[in-house]
């Protein structure tokens, strides 16, 4: 059979936007299902609000003793004074106990929105493959490791600091513009020959006084908000260039390949010291503002006060009361100054998990709507056997790689797929349900029980035992069983290590590592096994070692492999060969791959046994 594969680009996929109106929108949908989810959390928000609320009862407790205590020293009272003196140990006492059980409160309401939020993105990361789908989409979603481990630490621990912060000081606000406006008395102001009594004059003055502030600090500030998100983006880079070179260290050194990987190090870290110093730009600006206006607050109100009190309108006490009264007041209305800082940070964080979570969403619809028009179809058949039907692959931005093409693999039969290696590689991942672009249908088999071998195996970081099993658990095989599958494959002394714990990757060989996946096959035993590349770090023995153990262990079942190597004929019955035509369209030719060729292809060993055990030959013809 032979089937044209014309690279031409199909329908657009659908834009599938979110739909919330802004960024406080998408925040919004993004946390309060938590804070709807049980009582629980209902009811430490509630604890949470009521300890805020007695937290701004302190300021105003010490702003009464403030009064209290100056009016005794201008009066020279002892007794008021030791009286005083035993007021101040217990509202030290009440604002201690308030704000460490604050403090308890507030991290518990952290780490549990973290912990949700993190599991929330983690599922939908980790489901269907959209970990591994999400790579190729296009958009600001890259380093999801960071954006979930450092962002969404972020996001829920800065807007409840955030959230604090602004509740304390709007309740703090209310609070001390009644103190202060019963203790500004009336001034009377004459305008043009007529006098005009001003009740409560410092609550306008320290209004005008942090409005000024606010509206200069938010000026001097706006250019905070994107350095600090450039600056994240950099130091993920940096961290992630870290990552890549521990985990290749190995074939950095073999190819002395350090000079380069510094420079790149080197390069990465310079856009990370730039993001850095065009924060500290932005910053400075924002810090030579704040400090002169925080240190100015300290005195402008007794400068505006002091007149009232040397003409004896009002005592000492009232005047240090009226002036921490202006100071709390001002403190709480200058909140946009004293947190724009940290809000960009915040922003900027919220940002980042909001483009992983909106494309994860993406995929999520993407994967359900199942559009034939616009998505390749993976559903299981009505019989064992992998059809193909007018099957059309993209890239994920839309462009073609291939299309209509049509082809069944029955069950027992063994291909071999080689040529062009993106589009070889691209029907490998179809199959494995990794690569939904595209159009068209593919019919697995019903009674499939599907291996799929990449050319690097994984191995986690875990005990040799766990990494042998997976991805089922280390306790589902005897040690016997392990062992035997080992010995099988050639890895007979790593028996003794199969308790130890180390990053394997790192530890065994490229051709240990695909050995390994082999034994992994012979513990799972499939009748579908489908081989990417995984033979290629093997010399010739080993290659025809490890395919020679798959016909002899798997005899009935199905074996697809994409390779390249013309010896891997030899274990193969047809080829599919994907190659490019003269006017550019891909071709899918595909060949049988007799018996002459296939004993061309054999070692000399494996020839005799086809020709001495003639039974064998007729019993595996048939089986296959």
């Amino acid at each position: 059979m032979t089937a044209e594969v014309t690279a031409q680009r199909p329908a657009e996929q659908p834009g599938l936007k979110p739909t919330s109106p802004g960024f406080f929108g998408q925040f919004l949908n993004l946390a309060l299902p938590y804070w709807n989810s049980d009582w629980r959390t209902r009811g430490i928000l509630v604890l949470f609000v009521a300890l805020t609320m007695a937290q701004v009862v302190i300021p105003i407790l010490v702003n009464l003793w403030s009064a209290n205590l100056f009016n005794a020293l201008e009066q020279r009272s002892m007794d008021r004074f030791v009286a005083q003196a035993g007021a101040l140990l217990g509202i030290l006492a009440l604002a201690m106990t308030i704000t460490s059980t604050h403090l308890v409160v507030k991290r518990r309401m952290q780490i549990g929105w973290r912990r949700w939020l993190t599991r929330q993105v983690l599922d939908d990361w980790m489901a269907e493959s959209r970990h591994y789908l999400v790579s190729h989409m296009p958009g600001d979603h890259d380093n999801p490791d960071g954006r979930i481990s450092e962002d969404i630490r972020n996001t829920c621990e800065s807007a409840i600091d955030l959230a604090h912060s602004l509740f304390y000081c709007l309740l703090l606000l209310i609070s001390f513009i009644q103190i202060l406006w019963s203790l500004s008395g009336v001034i009377i102001v004459t305008l043009f020959d007529t006098p005009l009594p001003i009740p409560g004059h410092m609550v306008f003055v320290s209004i005008l006084y942090a409005s000024a502030g606010t509206t200069a600090a938010v000026l001097l500030g706006r250019p905070l908000v994107s350095t600090v998100n450039m600056r994240q983006t950099v130091e993920a880079n940096f961290r992630f260039g870290l990552v890549r070179v521990r985990e290749n260290s190995e074939a950095i050194a073999l190819l002395h390949g350090e000079p380069d990987e510094r420079r790149r190090l080197s390069d990465l870290f310079t856009a990370a010291r730039h993001g850095f110093n065009l924060q500290t730009t932005a910053l400075a600006k924002v810090f030579v503002f704040s400090s002169g206006y925080s240190v100015l607050a300290t005195g402008f109100p007794f400068l505006i006060a002091a007149p009232r009190y040397i003409s004896g309108a009002i005592s000492l006490g009232e005047l240090m009361q009226i002036a921490q009264a202006f100071q709390q007041m001002t403190s709480a209305l200058s909140w946009p100054v004293d947190n724009l800082s940290k809000a960009a940070e915040w922003k900027a964080s919220v940002e980042r998990v909001l483009s992983l979570h909106n494309a994860l969403q993406e995929l999520k619809r993407h994967q359900a709507v199942a559009d034939q028009t616009h998505t390749i179809t993976v559903v299981a058949g009505d019989r064992p056997a992998l059809v193909f039907n007018d099957l059309c692959v993209s890239k994920a931005d839309g462009s073609g790689i291939v299309s209509n093409f049509s082809e069944t693999i029955e069950q027992g039969e063994r291909v071999l797929i080689s040529g062009d290696p993106g589009a070889a590689i691209k029907l490998f991942k179809v199959v494995a349900g990794l690569w939904p672009w595209g159009c068209g249908h593919v019919l697995k088999p019903n009674d499939a029980d599907i291996f799929f071998m990449p050319q690097r195996p994984y191995l986690p970081i875990a005990r040799l035992r766990s990494v042998l099993a997976y991805p089922a658990g280390p306790d589902n095989f005897e040690q016997a069983t392990l062992a035997a599958a080992l010995d099988r494959v050639g890895l007979s002394h790593l028996t003794q290590v199969l308790e130890d714990t180390t990053t394997w990757d790192n530890v065994l060989t490229l051709g240990e590592q695909q050995r390994l996946g082999f034994a992994r096959l012979l513990l799972h035993r499939p009748n579908w096994i489908f081989i990417q590349e995984a033979t290629d770090g093997l010399h010739a023995d080993g290659e025809h070692e490890m395919m020679q153990l798959v016909r002899e262990e798997f005899p009935t079942a199905t074996v697809i492999t994409v390779g390249y190597h013309s010896s891997l004929e030899a274990y193969h019955e047809r080829k599919l060969s994907l190659e490019p035509s003269k006017d550019g369209p891909i071709q899918v030719k595909a060949s049988p791959l007799d018996g002459s060729e296939r004993r061309r292809k054999m070692s000399p060993l494996d020839l005799r046994n086809w020709l001495i055990h003639p039974l064998r030959r007729q019993t595996e013809r048939r089986d296959t």
